[in-house]
């Protein structure tokens, strides 16, 4: 059975044109997970102004949304969706093929109906979806997923693959159970992934700090995990405004205080808690992990 699978992923590799190496640590992007307890909390929006300061920055990001019931990055975007991840099988197409583009060079994929359905499909399509993320996961430097609210036995494979984990909460007690029960369900199946929290809407910044301390002391007493605090995102208005008119509020407005938090929160990332701490080191790539548990 092992040797037929093999047999099969080299097949398609060859069909695909596609190289029969994983890449490496250093060739491949660093995938990372946004994801929330609930939904509700700023995630989504969150996920796309974080990957515009990061493009913004000279990085190069692929924002992939995940979320299948609620997906609405197109929509936050004001653009229109040409294409889902279905369309990869249905009509043939590469992923590069649906990629579409925002602001700032951002790159994108649109969710919608199907995503659940590449988990379920027979091996070889699943290998060719695989295939797919592998050849972008070159092209890019940063591939973030914007995760639907809540955990599916599905969408768990996805993120059990990823780098690392971006954790959204806000200072809301039910808010706060919820991220603390993702965390310890994604925590009992892979206890080395590292976890990031950013804390959404918050009313002020002592408010941030408190809610981010008690997660931290609870992820620490019960999990003897590390949780760390990337940094918060003010409860402002131009938020609401710039979802109103589908622009995302880093371009529309760039001076208010949550377009500075996010970039902060970047800058913190990439020189401070991000790729090159010892803590959130690669010890395997992203499709390696992927294959894994994948296939």
């Amino acid at each position: 059975m092992n040797d037929q699978a093999s047999a099969l992923r080299e097949q398609v590799k060859q069909l695909k044109g596609l190289p029969l190496e994983e890449p490496t640590l250093n060739q491949e992007a660093r995938a990372i997970a946004v994801m929330s307890g609930k939904g509700g909390v700023g995630k989504s929006n969150f996920s796309l102004n974080f990957s515009l300061s990061l493009q913004k920055r000279g990085y190069k990001v692929l924002l992939f949304d995940m979320d299948i019931g609620m997906a609405n990055i197109d929509i936050l975007l004001g653009m229109t969706q040409r294409y889902s991840i279905l369309h990869l099988f249905e009509q043939n197409l590469s992923l590069e093929d649906i990629i579409q583009q925002g602001p700032q060079g951002l790159s994108y994929i649109a969710g919608g109906s199907g995503l659940r359905d590449v988990f379920q499909f027979d091996e070889q399509k699943r290998i060719h979806f695989l295939n797919q993320v592998q050849q972008l996961s070159i092209q890019y430097d940063y591939i973030i997923f914007d995760m639907g609210a809540g955990i599916t036995s599905e969408s768990l494979q996805l993120i059990l693959s990823c780098n690392e984990i971006i954790l959204i909460s806000t200072c809301e007690p039910t808010a706060m159970t919820d991220a603390y029960s993702a965390l310890k369900f994604i925590h009992n199946h892979d206890q080395e992934i590292p976890f990031q929290l950013v804390i959404n809407r918050a009313i002020s910044p002592k408010h941030a700090i408190h809610t981010a301390a008690r997660l931290q002391s609870v992820t620490q007493r019960f999990l003897n995990k590390n949780l760390s605090h990337m940094g918060s995102l003010p409860d402002d208005k131009h938020v609401t405004l710039a979802v109103m008119e589908q622009t995302p509020f880093l371009l529309r407005f760039p001076n208010s205080h949550v377009s500075r938090a996010v970039q902060e929160i970047s800058s913190k990332y990439l020189h401070g808690s991000g790729r090159n701490t010892a803590a959130t080191k690669k010890t395997h790539t992203f499709i390696h992990k992927l294959r894994r548990l994948f296939v």
